[in-house]
């Protein structure tokens, strides 16, 4: 039998949830509704959803707040998150995907984009699967066990930041411009600004370490992956 993907809404305003739920239910999803901060955090204990749509705007603590507490906890690290709000400003789509949302869509949207944004981050959870290990310097990634090690040291990745370094590592040396990247690694990039690259790129740095210094930014044209950076530092 198919496996019904669980969708947690977290969204204060009955009816939107109710619309959305429906939608849904009709589209293949198992959708679970939290009005509220407390009762979201009590569902996500019960039980991982393979999804949440999150409102910025709730009763208790704030989307914001909970996107970044659920992204630095090691059970909730890896769940996709799409920040639902009437703030469509770019300060505020930055501020959602810094605070570690995968997808942002402000109000009013359609149903159909809210589904396309759905179908995209769980396409995106898993990369795409590559038998044996992709070495650059000293930096190892192993698209079947989904394990990343610099000098023989483990490093945690989100499932976005895991698929742009075996993009980048599978093709390194090479400058990748933003949307050479969002059509490579996102693939439903119509939905997705390119400041999306920028924001994934720097948690990308953050994860790696020190062998952050490997991603480059190659000014007015996009991103390479090299190791020359780190032999260049030890030089």
């Amino acid at each position: 039998m198919r496996r019904v993907p669980g969708v947690l809404v977290v969204e204060d305003e009955p009816a939107i949830a109710e619309l959305i739920s429906v939608n849904l239910r009709h589209n293949g999803f198992r959708p679970v509704w939290a009005m509220d901060s407390a009762t979201a955090q009590a569902e996500l204990d019960a039980v991982l959803p393979d999804v949440i749509l999150l409102d910025w705007m709730l009763p208790g603590e704030s989307g914001l707040t909970l996107a970044k507490r659920w992204r630095a906890h090691p059970r909730t690290k890896a769940v996709p998150i799409i920040m639902i709000t009437a703030r469509g400003d770019e300060v505020d789509r930055v501020a959602g995907l810094d605070a570690g949302a995968d997808d942002y869509i402000a109000k009013p949207f359609s149903t159909k984009e809210l589904l396309a944004r759905i179908r995209a981050v769980l396409r995106r959870r898993a990369p795409e699967r590559d038998e044996g290990q992709v070495t650059v310097g000293d930096l190892c990634l192993d698209a079947a066990t989904y394990r990343v090690t610099f000098q023989g040291q483990p490093l945690k990745l989100g499932p976005t930041e895991f698929k742009l370094l075996h993009y980048l590592m599978t093709h390194a040396e090479r400058v990748h411009s933003r949307s050479q990247l969002l059509d490579k690694v996102w693939g439903d990039h119509v939905f997705i600004e390119e400041r999306t690259v920028d924001v994934h790129v720097k948690r990308l740095r953050e994860a790696l370490g020190e062998a952050g210094q490997m991603v480059e930014t190659v000014r007015g044209a996009g991103y390479r992956l090299t190791a020359q950076a780190l032999l260049v530092k030890s030089a």
